[in-house]
């Protein structure tokens, strides 16, 4: 029997193949008691248990082949490094010996200590290094218990018309079954800005993550297709839709293997309107990827890595050498640079305070407000990314903007830090521009008031449809309710395209739908003409740009905006994605 499964989609690849569904089940973690003279040993049983899933990550990084992209190797060599952290390898054999408890139980206490402090992490992408951690307890944790790792279980198997259906993968899972050339995966769990989504992506991997209930669902053996456009699953096709699939995915692979020859082809449009399509970095690992694929600069520079697992916070001076380096390294290209985006009770060790944590962090002091409370903090990053622009292009980015008084005052700061580096005789951009992101509903209403005050605008759409919807996106029980194609979301896009126009501003768009390209003829359809996103979304958003004539979108892309039927909207969305523009 046909059917029909949703989830979220990693790309818009086709895959199809033949179920293996893997009957891995949550981790239920038993407290048993130890007496004193068994701790010793337990202790010893934990350490091992450390080394062992250090040795299998070492195991498959081997494997990785030596032209792989660095930032591939990347995600081992975090759980690498997390591993040997003394947070991971000495605090839970401390809670053995204080608790007189089991190598388990002990390590989940202190994995329940480190996501309680990533809980109160608003940034969903600093939300998923929570996921880093629990990729790395749960390989510890089936170590102790004595189970057989996938690694294992797929052995030297040729997957290459295999889908793999399993509750969740985490990155050095989906490196080491991409080894066996797997036609694709579907996961039970995980969210679309989860490491392992955002890998599977780059590694090209057609893939359907948060799909509930696929492995009792779908039958082992059984005929499945991953159609990423439509961010589904279909069991059990018939032999006319299989042909259909197998056309599409050829098709699919034929545009991907062109891509590369677009690296230093514009991007302009059909009817000559050239679009600006930037890279957002979160690394400065990431700017490798960046200038490979192409990008006209760098449109989100997240500057949070800077602040992270540290006692101290970083000096004005170690801030300035890292924008220096990256401005350096973009070669004139523009670097937008958000400043910091945390609160003072997160994560960061380094910005913590004696505080009470806050019953609704995402609502409370951080970004913005909090860099406006804590001058020193802000001035020391102001002065870092001032003085670095005397070495090329830098904007200045504000987060979490929701008032035009928080634009005055960030004015003023700036100001202050300025006349401060003239008596002082340091160089820096006079003219630098600075700018809001659009992210929050407020902001977006009121983005006419907005422009009037900054230099440019960028939209950033993760937390816009976090907060306009009031969903968690990272959460699996409500992230289905996370939809880009919401009127109201459409409408505040509009909105501010529409006051940016009027001001004379530029406005980008650096959130994730930037680089979906389910939506780039949606975006350039409603006015926006400058992209920010992972540098593996570049060349593909890109050549769609190459395809598309804009003024043929208007009249398709208002029938969206004034659409009263949900899916009526997508079939609209299907339609302009898919005839000739």
């Amino acid at each position: 029997m046909v059917m029909q499964l949703a989830g979220n989609s990693v790309s818009n690849a086709i895959a199809l193949g033949t179920a293996t569904v893997i009957p891995r089940d949550h981790i239920h973690i038993n407290q048993t008691r130890l007496s004193t003279d068994q701790v010793s040993a337990e202790t010893s049983r934990y350490k091992a248990a450390v080394e062992k899933a250090k040795q299998q990550l070492i195991d498959i990084s081997n494997t990785i082949p030596e032209d792989t992209p660095a930032d591939i190797y990347s995600f081992i060599d975090t759980h690498l490094l997390m591993l040997g952290d003394p947070t991971l390898y000495e605090a839970p054999a401390q809670i053995i010996e204080q608790e007189l408890c089991n190598a388990e139980w002990a390590l989940q206490q202190q994995h329940d200590i480190l996501l309680r402090v990533f809980e109160e992490i608003d940034d969903p992408y600093l939300q998923t290094r929570r996921d880093d951690i629990a990729h790395v307890v749960n390989r510890i944790q089936r170590v102790l218990i004595g189970e057989t790792s996938l690694t294992d279980i797929v052995g030297d198997k040729d997957f290459s018309t295999q889908i793999i259906v399993i509750d969740d993968l985490s990155p050095a899972e989906i490196i080491s079954i991409h080894q066996r050339g797997v036609a694709g995966f579907i996961t039970e769990f995980g969210g679309p800005l989860s490491h392992s989504a955002i890998l599977a992506h780059s590694l090209r991997i057609p893939a359907i993550i948060g799909a509930h209930g696929a492995r009792h669902l779908l039958q082992p053996g059984e005929s499945v297709v991953i159609d990423g456009e439509k961010r589904s699953v279909i069991a059990s096709p018939c032999k006319r839709t299989k042909a259909w699939y197998r056309n599409k995915a050829r098709e699919y692979k034929r545009r991907k293997n062109a891509l590369a020859s677009l690296r230093d082809e514009p991007a302009i449009t059909l009817d000559k309107q050239l679009i600006t399509l930037q890279a957002n970095v979160e690394l400065p690992e990431d700017i490798r990827a960046a200038k490979k694929a192409g990008c006209a600069g760098i449109g989100l520079l997240r500057t949070e890595y800077l602040y992270m697992n540290r006692e101290q916070l970083p000096s004005e001076e170690e801030q300035f050498n890292a924008y220096r380096n990256i401005v350096r390294r973009m070669k004139g290209a523009p670097v937008t640079i958000r400043t910091l985006d945390l609160g003072a009770d997160k994560q960061v060790d380094s910005g913590r305070s004696d505080m009470p944590l806050p019953s609704n962090p995402a609502l409370g002091l951080r970004a913005v407000r909090l860099c406006l409370q804590d001058q020193s903090l802000f001035h020391a990053q102001l002065r870092a990314i001032l003085r670095a622009s005397a070495y090329g292009p830098i904007r200045i980015m504000i987060p979490m903007i929701s008032t035009v008084n928080e634009i005055r005052q960030v004015r003023t700061h700036i100001q202050t830090v300025q006349a401060a580096l003239r008596r002082e005789r340091i160089r820096f951009d006079e003219n630098i521009p600075l700018g809001t992101m659009i992210e929050v509903p407020a902001a977006a209403i009121a983005a006419n008031l907005f422009a009037e005050y900054c230099d440019f605008m960028s939209i950033g759409t993760n937390d816009l449809i976090q907060y306009t919807l009031a969903i968690d996106r990272v959460d699996d029980a409500v992230n289905y309710l996370y939809d880009p194609m919401h009127p109201a979301i459409l409408a505040l896009i509009k909105m501010t395209l529409d006051a940016g126009k009027k001001a004379g501003i530029h406005v980008s768009m650096c959130g994730e739908m930037a680089g979906d390209t389910r939506f780039t003829r949606l975006l350039l359809g409603l006015g926006l003409t400058e992209f920010s996103m992972q540098a593996s979304s570049l060349l593909e958003v890109k050549s769609i740009v190459r395809e598309t004539s804009i003024e043929t979108l208007s009249r398709p892309v208002r029938k969206i905006l004034y659409s009263k039927d949900s899916a009526r909207t997508y079939d609209l969305l299907h339609d302009i994605n898919t005839r000739s523009m």
